[in-house]
């Protein structure tokens, strides 16, 4: 895989962690999820996770 094509999918899965910062799974898990599977499908599972509960 190209080195640009690789910053571009990293970048794209530290931006899909911080979106899933406050979700269930938190940004470590997302950031996991979309460098694992793919950017995209990371960005599926944020979307589709319930937000974190507030006490």
């Amino acid at each position: 895989m190209p080195v640009p094509l690789m910053l571009i999918m990293l970048s794209l899965s530290i931006l899909v962690g911080i979106l899933g910062k406050n979700r269930k799974w938190g940004f470590w898990a997302y950031l996991f999820a979309s460098l694992l599977l793919t950017p995209l499908i990371g960005l599926l599972l944020v979307l589709a996770s319930d937000s974190k509960k507030r006490l």
